[in-house]
């Protein structure tokens, strides 16, 4: 295929070369009819393929498809098989619709719980959610279809999103914004990346030379193609140097025109626009190879998007009273029991083939139950206190009352991020007033990202979270609440207590064009870990109806290299009477290092299920990256030699096992030792130390002859009060030697240069 592509490159003019590189229409790109290139045809997604009726135009209404549910109700089944699974019943929709590449999955981390497209992405953890993504594109394209995986990067808010710079430090980005993308990319091969509208450091992310082509395109090899999320290109010769390939929506005439003169001017080399082109052309033929046509089970979708949901819900709170047995009187309340609110706004909005109401599935599983229903809150913000008033009433007269809470689409977009993270006045007021009357109520949640329960989990028997559960939800919500399934969902993202607890809270939204991304690594639980602060629930999370006990961890060797990596072994034994689901979790803590590390990591995970009395044995393999962290000063991923604690769990707070390791780095640094490096720096630096350790004792004796002596702490008579070395050791050496060239046989700036060249000469 690369030799015709070439023969079909060398044949195109350049005005057909430029309009290949930008969007013939809203869906559609460019044709080459008179050399047979066809066109290609995307959709939205991830979760749903929203097909227009016309590729070639906006619409508000797409063909009926398959609404799965969102990505924090998938991430949330830590599924990666079923993942899979989903990701196969979306391409043989997309190859009945004729789609060629399906415009997801989102893999942006979720800095805060007020991102209002958080529920279009997986999770707090990039490692989850680099696993997740990777399984769901290997899921679609093993059939044929193209993904793209978005939106790269940093793009975590909607505050501003198509022009904030956000503001953030290389370690930071490879170890929690970019990890997600690489995994992605060097597991699944996505045919496309999409770039996100945001600049990053002050570029935009569509001419980012740095991430598109130096990380994304040489260093992780993508082999596919860039394309810009819709409208996020400002200027297309600038975007096409910087690695950007496709341009979407068109036409753009004036970029064509822009383009072609940029490469009769000298301006754009034409070899770069070449290299767009073939990226292009390889992901069209690619796509071609599928023949799109025939139609898809529109019921086993249906049932598949109604197991995931099942899988993905998290039951937060249960005093016993779940799962419900024998209640003959039931009150439903709450208007998404009639009207099910299942998918988010904007561009991921599917048209459902079918829709599981979810008061018409209680009744279909309890016939021989009485209901009573209220609707409970209206669907505006208003306070109608005649509304709590009836449902009120209807609890009071049943055995128990089942709330349904929906999250508006007022308060959860995409579009625009959360004002707050509070259920409505009234829905609060509501859950209030009828858990006083009835001790038995179960609280069933549908939104897309936490929400504060502070003021009304304490009285409510039980809480369901539901997510935005897809068109199959409301089934799987009444499976979970009769037990004819177990809950086995787990959270992707902690639940604070309250906002003003969250991680990024000072520095959100950004003003003036940027938003800084203080809070570092210390995302998500990294932050809660290290804040040693409570949280309402923590990553990792879920109850089940039944008990699981963990037993005979072991790890394959106790010191071992990090380019062999390790594997951990952990018995793990269902101790309840009922069928269930257990997800372990690993999560890695460095004992020592030289830079600050989060207290602990998830590397590695693994879901079990398991009968009443039944051990399995779990085995998670560690590799290199679970030990190692991005250094800025080496621009590299390394491992330092010690002792690592490898903390088998069911949730990141709830830690059942702790196995000590012990690493051998094999890895050969260059020396990072300069003018400015640090008396610490030189010393824990093995040359640094070999060539500077022996002059290091006569400093410290000199040091000590000037400011005050012996192994003393200073403070005695005639010192100055603090201990000099322990300053020293911190500032640069060239600054100490400072206070000491009238004892040493050169200037202070010669001798640290002599230094450096022994230093540098060992690499050679």
């Amino acid at each position: 295929m690369a030799t015709d592509i070439q023969s079909i490159i060398t044949q195109m003019t350049l005005e057909e070369k430029a309009a290949l590189c930008t969007g013939a229409s809203a869906w559609t790109t460019t044709p080459v009819e008179r050399l047979d290139v066809p066109e290609l045809i995307m959709s939205d997604g991830p979760h749903g393929v929203r097909r227009m009726p016309n590729v070639h135009a906006m619409a508000l209404e797409s063909l009926p498809a398959t609404c799965f549910p969102t990505a924090s109700c998938l991430a949330s089944t830590w599924d990666v098989d079923l993942i899979g699974e989903l990701g196969q019943a979306l391409a043989e929709e997309c190859i009945a619709l004729n789609v060629d590449v399906l415009l997801g999955p989102g893999v942006n981390m979720k800095r805060s719980p007020l991102g209002g497209r958080n529920f279009e992405y997986f999770s707090e953890d990039p490692y989850l959610a680099g696993e997740l993504a990777a399984n769901f594109i290997n899921g679609v394209q093993g059939k044929g279809v193209g993904t793209s995986l978005k939106h790269y990067a940093a793009n975590n808010q909607e505050f501003e999103r198509f022009s904030i710079n956000a503001e953030v430090d290389e370690r930071t980005l490879r170890e929690i914004y970019l990890p997600a993308f690489e995994k992605a990319v060097k597991q699944a091969q996505p045919w496309t990346v999409m770039c996100s509208y945001n600049k990053v450091n002050g570029t935009f992310a569509s001419e980012h030379h740095y991430l598109l082509n130096e990380i994304l395109k040489d260093e992780w090899g993508f082999e596919g193609l860039v394309v810009s999320d819709w409208g996020a290109v400002r200027d297309r010769v600038a975007a096409l140097k910087g690695g950007l390939d496709l341009e979407m929506p068109g036409p753009q005439e004036r970029r064509v025109q822009a383009v072609v003169e940029a490469v009769r001017s000298g301006q754009l080399d034409e070899a770069v626009l070449d290299e767009s082109v073939r990226r292009i052309l390889r992901i069209i033929f690619k796509a071609k190879e599928t023949p799109k046509q025939g139609e898809f089970d529109v019921d086993a979708h249906h049932q598949l998007a109604s197991k995931i949901a099942a899988e993905g819900m998290v039951l937060l709170k249960n005093n016993g009273l779940l799962p419900l047995k024998g209640q003959q009187q039931i009150a439903v309340i709450g208007r998404s029991a009639e009207n099910a609110h299942f998918q988010g706004g904007g561009s991921s909005h599917i048209n459902p083939t079918k829709v599981a109401v979810p008061f018409k599935e209680l009744q279909t599983r309890a016939e021989d139950a009485e209901f009573t229903y209220a609707e409970g809150y209206p669907t505006d913000s208003s306070f109608r206190q005649d509304m709590i008033d009836q449902a009120v009433s209807v609890a009071q007269a049943a055995d128990v009352a089942l709330l349904y809470i929906a999250l508006p689409t007022f308060k959860e977009s995409e579009g625009y991020d959360r004002p707050d993270i509070d259920l409505t006045e009234q829905q609060i007021a509501l859950i209030k007033a009828v858990a006083q009357v009835q001790p038995q109520t179960v609280v069933v949640l549908n939104n897309g990202a936490p929400v504060a329960m502070s003021a009304w989990i304490g009285d409510v028997a039980a809480v369901l979270e539901s997510w935005m559960m897809g068109q199959g939800g409301g089934s799987a919500i009444a499976d979970i609440l009769f037990g004819r399934a177990n809950p086995c969902g787990k959270l992707a993202e902690t639940f604070p207590l309250k906002l003003a607890d969250t991680p990024a809270h000072i520095n959100w939204p950004g003003e003036a064009g940027r938003v800084r991304y203080g809070e570092g690594l210390f995302i998500g639980y990294r932050y809660y870990d290290a804040k040693k602060m409570p949280v309402l629930f923590p990553f990792g999370y879920g109850l089940s109806y039944t008990t699981f006990a963990y037993s005979n961890a072991k790890t394959s060797a106790q010191t071992f290299k990090d380019a062999d990596g390790v594997t951990v072994t952990v018995d793990v034994t269902n101790t309840g009477d009922v069928a269930g689901k257990e997800i372990v979790q690993v999560y890695v803590h460095d004992q020592q290092s030289t830079l600050v590390r989060p207290q602990k990591e998830l590397k590695g995970f693994a879901k079990v299920e398991l009968q009443p009395g039944e051990t399995k044995t779990i085995s998670i393999p560690l590799d290199f990256r679970a030990f190692a962290y991005y250094h800025p000063k080496y621009k590299a991923w390394i491992t330092e030699a010690g002792e690592f604690d490898i903390l088998i769990a069911a949730s990141a707070a709830d830690i059942r096992q702790i196995l000590t390791v012990t690493l051998e780095s094999t890895l050969k640094l260059p020396c990072i030792l300069d003018k400015e490096s640090t008396i610490r720096e030189w010393l824990a630096d093995p040359r640094g130390q070999a060539v500077f350790g022996p002059a290091y004792a006569q400093m410290e004796a000199e040091a000590r002859k000037m400011f005050g002596g012996g192994d003393e702490r200073y403070g005695t008579d005639g010192t100055i009060g603090m201990d000099i070395m322990e300053m020293f050791n911190e500032m640069p050496l060239v600054s100490v030697l400072m206070f000491q060239q009238h004892a040493l046989p050169m200037h202070p700036e010669d001798m640290v240069e002599g230094f450096l060249k022994q230093v540098h000469s060992m690499d050679a």
